[in-house]
Protein backbone atom coordinates (compact mmCIF):
# COMPACT_ATOMS: atom_id res chain seq x y z
CA UNK A 1 0.00 0.00 0.00
CA UNK A 2 2.99 2.26 0.69
CA UNK A 3 4.59 1.49 -2.32
CA UNK A 4 1.26 2.29 -4.05
CA UNK A 5 0.96 5.88 -2.32
CA UNK A 6 4.70 6.38 -3.18
CA UNK A 7 4.02 5.97 -6.65
CA UNK A 8 0.42 8.32 -6.62
CA UNK A 9 2.83 11.31 -5.04
CA UNK A 10 5.34 10.57 -7.73
CA UNK A 11 3.13 11.09 -10.31
CA UNK A 12 0.76 13.84 -8.54
CA UNK A 13 4.48 16.07 -7.80
CA UNK A 14 6.02 15.32 -11.77
CA UNK A 15 2.50 16.38 -12.77
CA UNK A 16 1.92 19.97 -10.68
CA UNK A 17 5.69 20.86 -11.78
CA UNK A 18 5.03 20.05 -15.92
CA UNK A 19 1.94 22.74 -15.35
CA UNK A 20 4.08 25.05 -13.16
CA UNK A 21 6.51 25.23 -16.13
CA UNK A 22 3.71 25.36 -18.25
CA UNK A 23 2.18 28.30 -16.84
CA UNK A 24 5.54 29.99 -17.70
CA UNK A 25 5.78 31.14 -21.01
CA UNK A 26 9.08 30.55 -22.63
CA UNK A 27 11.92 33.99 -22.92
CA UNK A 28 12.18 34.77 -26.83
CA UNK A 29 15.33 36.42 -27.09
CA UNK A 30 16.06 38.61 -29.69
CA UNK A 31 19.82 38.18 -30.01
CA UNK A 32 21.91 41.03 -31.41
CA UNK A 33 25.34 42.39 -31.14
CA UNK A 34 24.67 45.22 -33.63
CA UNK A 35 24.81 48.06 -31.09
CA UNK A 36 27.42 49.98 -29.58
CA UNK A 37 27.08 52.60 -26.95
CA UNK A 38 27.18 56.45 -27.88
CA UNK A 39 27.74 59.69 -25.86
CA UNK A 40 24.50 61.48 -26.40
CA UNK A 41 26.31 64.90 -26.36
CA UNK A 42 27.85 64.00 -29.72
CA UNK A 43 24.82 64.08 -31.70
CA UNK A 44 22.58 67.58 -32.50
CA UNK A 45 19.08 65.77 -31.94
CA UNK A 46 17.62 68.11 -34.68
CA UNK A 47 14.18 67.26 -36.15
CA UNK A 48 12.98 68.32 -39.24
CA UNK A 49 9.29 67.25 -38.86
CA UNK A 50 6.36 68.40 -36.46
CA UNK A 51 5.57 66.93 -33.18
CA UNK A 52 2.21 65.60 -34.01
CA UNK A 53 3.42 63.45 -35.87
CA UNK A 54 5.43 61.98 -33.62
CA UNK A 55 3.45 61.91 -31.04
CA UNK A 56 0.78 60.20 -33.18
CA UNK A 57 3.74 57.46 -33.71
CA UNK A 58 4.43 57.21 -29.99
CA UNK A 59 1.02 56.94 -28.93
CA UNK A 60 0.68 53.94 -31.58
CA UNK A 61 3.43 52.04 -30.27
CA UNK A 62 2.23 52.51 -27.10
CA UNK A 63 -0.74 50.58 -28.54
CA UNK A 64 1.35 47.83 -29.85
CA UNK A 65 3.04 47.41 -26.35
CA UNK A 66 -0.69 46.72 -24.54
CA UNK A 67 -0.98 43.85 -26.58
CA UNK A 68 2.72 42.50 -27.38
CA UNK A 69 4.09 39.35 -25.82
CA UNK A 70 5.23 40.38 -22.42
CA UNK A 71 8.09 37.99 -22.65
CA UNK A 72 9.64 38.80 -25.48
CA UNK A 73 13.23 40.03 -24.65
CA UNK A 74 16.06 42.05 -26.95
CA UNK A 75 19.85 41.97 -26.33
CA UNK A 76 21.28 45.20 -26.48
CA UNK A 77 24.91 45.89 -25.87
CA UNK A 78 24.57 43.25 -23.29
CA UNK A 79 21.91 44.74 -21.86
CA UNK A 80 18.14 42.60 -22.06
CA UNK A 81 15.61 44.93 -22.85
CA UNK A 82 11.57 43.55 -22.69
CA UNK A 83 8.04 45.52 -23.61
CA UNK A 84 8.18 46.87 -20.20
CA UNK A 85 11.71 49.04 -20.74
CA UNK A 86 10.80 49.97 -24.39
CA UNK A 87 6.90 51.01 -22.99
CA UNK A 88 8.48 53.45 -20.18
CA UNK A 89 11.16 54.82 -22.65
CA UNK A 90 8.29 56.00 -24.92
CA UNK A 91 6.61 57.33 -22.16
CA UNK A 92 9.46 59.00 -20.66
CA UNK A 93 10.26 60.65 -24.47
CA UNK A 94 6.64 62.26 -24.87
CA UNK A 95 7.14 63.95 -21.02
CA UNK A 96 10.17 65.29 -22.30
CA UNK A 97 8.36 66.24 -26.04
CA UNK A 98 5.72 67.76 -24.22
CA UNK A 99 7.45 69.66 -21.46
CA UNK A 100 11.03 70.65 -23.11
CA UNK A 101 10.18 73.32 -26.40
CA UNK A 102 14.05 74.57 -25.26
CA UNK A 103 16.25 72.80 -27.92
CA UNK A 104 19.19 73.11 -24.99
CA UNK A 105 16.89 71.69 -22.15
CA UNK A 106 15.61 69.06 -24.56
CA UNK A 107 19.20 67.81 -25.18
CA UNK A 108 20.34 67.79 -21.48
CA UNK A 109 17.08 66.14 -20.80
CA UNK A 110 17.94 63.52 -23.99
CA UNK A 111 21.30 62.88 -22.11
CA UNK A 112 19.94 62.77 -18.46
CA UNK A 113 17.61 59.97 -19.08
CA UNK A 114 18.44 57.57 -21.53
CA UNK A 115 21.40 55.61 -22.61
CA UNK A 116 22.04 55.57 -26.51
CA UNK A 117 23.14 52.97 -29.10
CA UNK A 118 23.89 53.29 -32.66
CA UNK A 119 23.51 50.76 -35.03
CA UNK A 120 26.75 49.15 -36.05
CA UNK A 121 25.33 48.46 -39.17
CA UNK A 122 26.24 45.23 -42.21
CA UNK A 123 29.73 46.49 -41.84
CA UNK A 124 30.40 47.10 -38.11
CA UNK A 125 31.24 50.55 -38.55
CA UNK A 126 27.67 52.18 -38.12
CA UNK A 127 26.93 52.27 -42.14
CA UNK A 128 23.05 51.84 -42.72
CA UNK A 129 21.17 51.49 -45.61
CA UNK A 130 18.45 53.89 -45.68
CA UNK A 131 15.81 53.45 -48.51
CA UNK A 132 12.02 54.43 -48.58
CA UNK A 133 8.99 53.19 -49.30
CA UNK A 134 5.41 54.91 -50.21
CA UNK A 135 1.84 54.65 -50.86
CA UNK A 136 1.08 54.55 -54.23
CA UNK A 137 -2.15 55.56 -56.04
CA UNK A 138 -3.74 53.78 -59.03
CA UNK A 139 -6.81 53.99 -61.30
CA UNK A 140 -9.22 50.82 -60.58
CA UNK A 141 -12.18 48.98 -60.55
CA UNK A 142 -14.09 46.51 -58.64
CA UNK A 143 -15.32 45.07 -62.05
CA UNK A 144 -12.83 43.48 -64.94
CA UNK A 145 -13.10 45.46 -67.52
CA UNK A 146 -10.89 45.65 -71.14
CA UNK A 147 -9.12 48.59 -69.40
CA UNK A 148 -8.90 46.87 -65.61
CA UNK A 149 -7.66 43.73 -66.34
CA UNK A 150 -5.03 42.84 -63.77
CA UNK A 151 -5.86 41.82 -60.55
CA UNK A 152 -5.43 42.56 -56.87
CA UNK A 153 -5.91 38.80 -54.76
CA UNK A 154 -7.26 38.38 -51.69
CA UNK A 155 -6.10 35.74 -49.07
CA UNK A 156 -6.89 32.57 -51.00
CA UNK A 157 -8.71 30.09 -48.66
CA UNK A 158 -6.28 27.42 -49.44
CA UNK A 159 -3.33 29.42 -48.24
CA UNK A 160 -2.01 28.03 -44.77
CA UNK A 161 0.49 27.88 -42.53
CA UNK A 162 2.81 24.76 -41.02
CA UNK A 163 4.93 26.39 -38.74
CA UNK A 164 6.90 29.09 -40.05
CA UNK A 165 6.37 27.41 -43.44
CA UNK A 166 3.77 28.76 -45.99
CA UNK A 167 2.08 26.72 -48.83
CA UNK A 168 -0.91 24.46 -49.58
CA UNK A 169 -1.77 20.93 -49.17
CA UNK A 170 -1.59 18.84 -52.68
CA UNK A 171 -2.74 15.54 -52.57
CA UNK A 172 -2.88 15.76 -48.72
CA UNK A 173 0.76 16.42 -49.00
CA UNK A 174 2.27 20.27 -47.79
CA UNK A 175 3.95 21.82 -50.38
CA UNK A 176 5.11 25.51 -51.18
CA UNK A 177 2.28 27.79 -52.27
CA UNK A 178 2.16 29.27 -56.21
CA UNK A 179 4.69 31.40 -57.13
CA UNK A 180 4.51 34.53 -59.50
CA UNK A 181 4.29 33.29 -62.63
CA UNK A 182 2.20 30.44 -61.79
CA UNK A 183 -0.35 32.97 -60.13
CA UNK A 184 -0.39 36.08 -62.72
CA UNK A 185 0.96 33.93 -65.79
CA UNK A 186 -0.72 30.72 -65.80
CA UNK A 187 -3.57 32.01 -63.84
CA UNK A 188 -3.74 29.31 -60.97
CA UNK A 189 -6.52 31.45 -59.07
CA UNK A 190 -8.90 32.71 -61.89
CA UNK A 191 -12.58 31.89 -61.48
CA UNK A 192 -12.06 31.47 -57.66
CA UNK A 193 -13.73 34.88 -56.86
CA UNK A 194 -11.00 36.28 -55.29
CA UNK A 195 -10.35 39.15 -56.61
CA UNK A 196 -11.02 42.74 -54.74
CA UNK A 197 -9.80 45.22 -57.56
CA UNK A 198 -8.82 45.32 -60.90
CA UNK A 199 -6.15 47.73 -62.29
CA UNK A 200 -5.17 49.31 -65.53
CA UNK A 201 -1.24 48.53 -65.24
CA UNK A 202 0.54 45.37 -64.43
CA UNK A 203 4.10 47.72 -63.80
CA UNK A 204 2.23 49.86 -60.94
CA UNK A 205 0.78 46.87 -59.60
CA UNK A 206 3.80 45.21 -59.10
CA UNK A 207 4.73 48.26 -57.30
CA UNK A 208 2.02 47.98 -55.07
CA UNK A 209 3.21 44.47 -54.33
CA UNK A 210 6.53 45.91 -53.58
CA UNK A 211 5.27 49.10 -51.14
CA UNK A 212 2.63 46.90 -49.48
CA UNK A 213 -0.36 49.53 -49.43
CA UNK A 214 -1.55 52.04 -51.56
CA UNK A 215 -4.96 54.03 -52.78
CA UNK A 216 -7.04 52.83 -55.45
CA UNK A 217 -9.52 55.64 -57.31
CA UNK A 218 -12.35 53.50 -58.77
CA UNK A 219 -14.28 54.79 -62.09
CA UNK A 220 -16.29 56.84 -60.15
CA UNK A 221 -14.02 59.17 -58.15
CA UNK A 222 -14.32 57.09 -55.34
CA UNK A 223 -10.65 56.77 -53.57
CA UNK A 224 -10.40 53.03 -51.54
CA UNK A 225 -7.46 52.09 -49.61
CA UNK A 226 -5.52 48.82 -49.86
CA UNK A 227 -3.15 46.84 -47.42
CA UNK A 228 -0.75 43.92 -47.19
CA UNK A 229 -2.48 40.86 -46.20
CA UNK A 230 -0.21 37.72 -46.48
CA UNK A 231 2.44 36.43 -48.75
CA UNK A 232 2.52 33.03 -50.23
CA UNK A 233 6.11 32.31 -48.38
CA UNK A 234 7.99 32.48 -51.55
CA UNK A 235 11.82 34.31 -50.98
CA UNK A 236 12.23 37.87 -52.56
CA UNK A 237 14.07 38.74 -55.19
CA UNK A 238 15.05 42.15 -56.11
CA UNK A 239 13.56 42.62 -59.57
CA UNK A 240 16.14 45.19 -60.35
CA UNK A 241 19.69 43.59 -59.42
CA UNK A 242 18.30 40.91 -61.78
CA UNK A 243 17.64 43.12 -64.64
CA UNK A 244 21.08 44.73 -64.35
CA UNK A 245 23.00 41.68 -63.74
CA UNK A 246 21.35 40.29 -66.90
CA UNK A 247 22.63 43.82 -69.21
CA UNK A 248 18.74 45.04 -69.44
CA UNK A 249 19.05 48.01 -67.80
CA UNK A 250 22.08 50.02 -66.54
CA UNK A 251 20.74 52.31 -63.87
CA UNK A 252 19.11 51.18 -60.76
CA UNK A 253 16.36 54.36 -61.44
CA UNK A 254 12.67 53.16 -60.82
CA UNK A 255 11.83 55.37 -64.05
CA UNK A 256 14.59 53.46 -65.90
CA UNK A 257 12.78 50.38 -65.16
CA UNK A 258 9.43 51.17 -65.89
CA UNK A 259 10.40 52.84 -69.22
CA UNK A 260 12.11 49.48 -70.13
CA UNK A 261 9.24 47.71 -69.43
CA UNK A 262 6.52 49.61 -70.59
CA UNK A 263 5.30 48.42 -74.07
CA UNK A 264 6.04 45.13 -73.38
CA UNK A 265 3.58 42.31 -73.81
CA UNK A 266 2.38 40.78 -70.82
CA UNK A 267 4.28 37.72 -71.80
CA UNK A 268 7.58 39.73 -71.34
CA UNK A 269 6.77 41.71 -68.11
CA UNK A 270 5.71 38.58 -66.47
CA UNK A 271 8.75 37.03 -67.44
CA UNK A 272 10.93 39.73 -66.08
CA UNK A 273 8.75 40.28 -62.88
CA UNK A 274 8.55 35.98 -61.86
CA UNK A 275 11.92 36.64 -61.16
CA UNK A 276 10.77 38.10 -57.55
CA UNK A 277 8.82 34.69 -56.48
CA UNK A 278 7.20 36.42 -53.62
CA UNK A 279 3.24 37.24 -53.85
CA UNK A 280 1.40 40.06 -52.17
CA UNK A 281 -1.89 39.28 -51.22
CA UNK A 282 -4.31 42.64 -50.20
CA UNK A 283 -7.76 43.33 -47.69
CA UNK A 284 -9.94 46.42 -47.39
CA UNK A 285 -8.25 49.18 -45.16
CA UNK A 286 -10.47 51.71 -43.52
CA UNK A 287 -8.16 54.30 -43.03
CA UNK A 288 -4.29 54.32 -43.25
CA UNK A 289 -1.94 51.87 -43.94
CA UNK A 290 -1.24 49.58 -41.49
CA UNK A 291 2.54 47.95 -40.37
CA UNK A 292 3.64 44.48 -39.28
CA UNK A 293 2.64 45.78 -35.48
CA UNK A 294 -0.84 46.25 -36.95
CA UNK A 295 -0.78 49.79 -35.80
CA UNK A 296 -1.25 52.34 -38.53
CA UNK A 297 2.01 53.74 -39.92
CA UNK A 298 3.21 57.58 -39.91
CA UNK A 299 4.49 59.28 -42.90
CA UNK A 300 7.84 60.44 -41.94
CA UNK A 301 8.13 58.88 -38.64
CA UNK A 302 7.65 55.13 -39.09
CA UNK A 303 10.74 52.80 -40.33
CA UNK A 304 10.67 49.73 -41.28
CA UNK A 305 13.48 47.34 -39.55
CA UNK A 306 14.25 43.67 -39.45
CA UNK A 307 12.50 42.77 -36.14
CA UNK A 308 15.57 40.01 -35.47
CA UNK A 309 18.00 42.71 -34.85
CA UNK A 310 16.09 45.70 -33.89
CA UNK A 311 13.17 46.17 -31.56
CA UNK A 312 9.30 46.47 -32.95
CA UNK A 313 7.80 49.48 -31.63
CA UNK A 314 10.68 51.12 -30.78
CA UNK A 315 11.99 54.61 -30.44
CA UNK A 316 15.05 55.81 -32.87
CA UNK A 317 16.89 58.27 -34.39
CA UNK A 318 18.01 58.59 -38.00
CA UNK A 319 20.64 61.10 -39.78
CA UNK A 320 21.09 61.31 -43.50
CA UNK A 321 20.99 62.73 -46.83
CA UNK A 322 17.45 63.13 -48.24
CA UNK A 323 16.75 64.37 -52.04
CA UNK A 324 14.68 67.39 -52.77
CA UNK A 325 12.80 68.23 -55.99
CA UNK A 326 11.31 70.72 -57.88
CA UNK A 327 7.58 71.35 -59.00
CA UNK A 328 7.80 68.79 -62.00
CA UNK A 329 9.90 66.43 -59.72
CA UNK A 330 13.33 66.82 -60.67
CA UNK A 331 15.99 65.82 -58.99
CA UNK A 332 17.74 69.60 -57.30
CA UNK A 333 19.95 67.51 -54.94
CA UNK A 334 20.58 65.85 -51.67
CA UNK A 335 20.53 67.68 -47.90
CA UNK A 336 21.01 66.68 -44.64
CA UNK A 337 17.90 65.54 -42.26
CA UNK A 338 17.64 64.04 -39.00
CA UNK A 339 14.54 63.09 -36.74
CA UNK A 340 13.08 60.93 -34.16
CA UNK A 341 11.20 58.02 -35.60
CA UNK A 342 10.11 54.47 -34.16
CA UNK A 343 10.11 50.49 -35.96
CA UNK A 344 6.37 49.61 -37.24
CA UNK A 345 7.39 47.81 -39.94
CA UNK A 346 9.04 45.28 -41.73
CA UNK A 347 9.95 44.23 -45.03
CA UNK A 348 10.65 41.60 -47.47
CA UNK A 349 14.12 43.33 -48.63
CA UNK A 350 14.90 44.77 -45.32
CA UNK A 351 17.22 42.32 -43.43
CA UNK A 352 19.67 42.45 -41.03
CA UNK A 353 21.18 45.17 -38.62
CA UNK A 354 22.62 47.41 -41.87
CA UNK A 355 18.98 47.98 -43.59
CA UNK A 356 16.34 50.46 -42.68
CA UNK A 357 12.97 51.44 -44.85
CA UNK A 358 11.41 54.41 -44.13
CA UNK A 359 7.90 55.53 -44.81
CA UNK A 360 7.71 58.57 -46.56
CA UNK A 361 3.65 58.69 -46.82
CA UNK A 362 1.33 58.91 -50.26
CA UNK A 363 1.67 61.46 -53.06
CA UNK A 364 3.95 62.44 -55.71
CA UNK A 365 6.10 64.27 -53.07
CA UNK A 366 6.22 60.47 -51.51
CA UNK A 367 6.59 58.95 -54.44
CA UNK A 368 9.77 60.85 -55.56
CA UNK A 369 11.85 60.99 -52.35
CA UNK A 370 10.64 57.06 -52.06
CA UNK A 371 12.16 56.23 -55.81
CA UNK A 372 14.96 58.09 -55.30
CA UNK A 373 15.93 57.45 -51.36
CA UNK A 374 19.03 55.16 -51.12
CA UNK A 375 21.25 56.67 -48.72
CA UNK A 376 24.06 55.54 -46.08
CA UNK A 377 23.06 56.99 -42.58
CA UNK A 378 22.53 56.53 -38.76
CA UNK A 379 20.12 54.95 -36.84
CA UNK A 380 20.60 55.47 -33.19
CA UNK A 381 18.22 53.29 -30.69
CA UNK A 382 17.24 55.21 -27.56
CA UNK A 383 16.20 53.48 -24.05
CA UNK A 384 15.86 54.71 -20.88
CA UNK A 385 17.96 54.49 -17.81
Amino acid sequence: MKYFLKIFLLVLMIAFINGCFRAVPATFVKSSEAFVLADAEDIDWADDLDKASLEMAIERSLHFYEKAARHQVYHIHGRKTDVRELKETLMAFRDILRKEDHPTDFRKRIAAEFNIYRVAGSDAEGSVLFTGYYEPLLSGSLRRTDQFRYPLYRVPPDLMKQGNQIGRLDGGEFVPYYNRREIDGDGVLRGRNLELVWVADPLELFSLHIQGSGKIRLEDGQVISVGFAQTNGRPFRSVTKFMLAEGRIKSSDANYRHDFLQGKSDEEIYDILSHNERYTFFRFLDGDPVGSLGEPVTPGRSIATDPEHFPQGALAFIHLKKPFFDDEGNLQGMADFSRFVLSQDKGSAIKGPGRVDLFCGFGKAAEYTAGMLKEKGELYLLLKK
